[in-house]
């Protein structure tokens, strides 16, 4: 049997796999954990609650392979993938969703998730995926597969602008009253992280360089309202 192995333990085979889990559900991630324990070469190093959580245990544990679920308090998977995969290159992370929206299969897998699969996995599905994360393989659930098939499909054929997310317009309309990150954030009660995130997607998905190229094309584009009345 497999077993649970924390950041200082000298005694983890190097060898095994090193998993952390991240979910703000502890119900999940104490299932997780017992799945974990069924492997041999399988060994859980930590924990997290949420995106934030995620990077400081990750710091301390190096884990080979990250769990990551998507939608948590404080900050996302796909900010948090973000984050840890620009510090930590050689952590690979698997996305493990109860989700399958096509903004949330591509924002995850381009923020550097070499995974994504539905908490609805079976457990042979779930740790040949770990196997081939720690290896460099990805691995797709068959509706994220339709989902990044959808968009290569699509992506030409519609406005930019088509596939903002109901938040990143949210984040747009407060880009065009002149609001900073900080600002959005506070107004949206996010961390500024998320915004920054958010921000990065609009210009991406409106293929702006700037901030302010980005809001003139939306407002010839009607994609938001410019307020009549004093910033909201």
């Amino acid at each position: 049997m497999g077993k649970t192995i924390f950041a200082d333990d000298e005694a983890t085979p190097r060898s095994s796999i090193r998993v952390m889990v991240v979910d703000d559900h502890a119900v999940v991630r104490g299932g997780l954990t017992t799945f974990l324990l069924a492997y041999d070469d399988l060994e859980l190093v930590g924990e997290a609650a949420n995106g934030l959580e995620a990077l400081t245990v990750a710091e301390r544990c190096q884990p080979d392979v990250v769990l990551m679920d998507l939608m948590m308090p404080e900050m996302d998977g796909a900010t948090a993938t973000r984050l840890l995969r620009e510090k930590h290159p050689n952590i690979q992370v698997i996305a493990l969703t109860s989700f399958k929206e096509d903004d949330l299969v591509q924002g995850v897998l381009s923020a550097g998730a070499i995974g994504y699969l539905l908490k609805n996995v079976s457990a042979d599905e779930l740790v040949s995926a770990i196997r081939s994360a720690r290896a460099g393989r990805p691995t797709l659930a068959p509706e994220a597969t339709r989902a990044l098939i959808h968009s290569a499909t699509h992506t030409r054929q519609q406005p930019l602008g088509y596939d903002l997310t109901e938040r990143e317009r949210d984040v747009l309309a407060l880009m065009v009253t002149g609001m900073n990150n900080s600002e959005i954030a506070d107004k949206l009660v996010v961390s500024r992280s998320t915004i920054k995130y958010h921000v990065s997607n609009i210009l991406s998905k409106l293929q702006a360089t700037t901030r302010t190229e980005a809001v003139a094309y939306a407002l010839q584009q009607n994609l938001v309202t410019y307020p009549k009345g004093p910033a909201l």
